[in-house]
């Protein structure tokens, strides 16, 4: 029994990559259940840091490309009120490092097309060649543009998208945060 659980956990440890802890990013559920299957959920939940790549949908109408396939129907309560110019402090978990790209910017949600420039930009970003991360790989802030009237003043409109691609392992990861502009 003891084997098992070694085994288990370790495998848990080896598939981890990365994502965002803070602000409250979004969650996989039933909603997404109904659009991916439950087994993209099951996957999700067992490794909330799973690539895209490692992800199968049972549907059609799954789009892991916006948010991982995570439904704002599921995470109605985790909406956070952000003002135009405020400053947000981001928190990211990578326990695995892929070098590559990655940003974080505004997604429009029903086109999932970026509106403006990226927040914030990475060329490289979790270089597994480093010794050491450099800190803002885990710790960053963006500050949140003043948009076009209208825009991302309803809640599920739009998300903060901080989105990786580790260019060697060929993996994708995006995590969400959905906000409402005040």
């Amino acid at each position: 029994m003891k084997y098992t659980v070694a085994v288990a956990s370790l495998a848990a440890l080896v598939s981890a990559h990365g994502n965002i802890t803070s602000p409250a990013a979004r969650l996989a559920g039933p909603a997404m259940a109904a659009a991916c299957g439950q087994a993209a959920v099951d996957a999700v939940n067992a490794d909330g840091t799973i690539p895209l790549e490692n992800i199968t949908p049972e549907t059609a109408a799954c789009n892991l490309f916006l948010c991982r396939g995570a439904t704002f129907d599921d995470n109605v309560a985790r909406v956070q009120t952000f003002t135009a110019g405020q400053v947000v402090d981001f928190t990211a978990i990578l326990p695995i490092p892929h070098e590559g790209p990655c940003n974080v910017s505004v997604v429009d949600t029903a086109t999932n097309t970026v509106i403006g420039p990226p927040l914030i930009e990475f060329e490289s970003y979790a270089d597994e060649n480093l010794a050491e991360l450099p800190a803002n790989n885990t710790a960053f802030s963006v500050t949140i543009p003043q948009l076009q009237a209208g825009l991302c003043t309803v809640a599920g409109q739009c998300v903060l998208q901080w989105f990786w691609f580790g260019t060697g392992a060929q993996q994708t990861y995006e995590s969400c945060v959905d906000f409402v502009l005040a």
